[in-house]
């Protein structure tokens, strides 16, 4: 069993919001140009690809592409 404290890491002090660069931000997270939607991109082409190499290639770039969901 655990206790989920709702905490964050880092205190911070927000003195003024900006919505519109909140929207880019999370746009480019998970927009249709975002890097969510490029890794999965990456990811399923890779099925498509006879050459083992090229799946290798796309597997190693949609990895790269999603590791900043991973460590958030």
């Amino acid at each position: 069993m655990w206790i989920y404290n709702k905490t964050l890491q880092y205190p911070i002090n927000i003195k003024c919001t900006d919505v519109r660069l909140a929207k880019n931000i999370i746009s480019q997270y998970g927009g249709p140009d975002g890097e969510l939607a490029a890794s999965l991109r990456y990811l399923s082409q890779r099925f498509g690809m006879p050459d083992q190499n090229a799946k290798a290639v796309l597997n190693d770039i949609g990895t790269e592409e999603y590791a900043p969901f991973c460590y958030q």
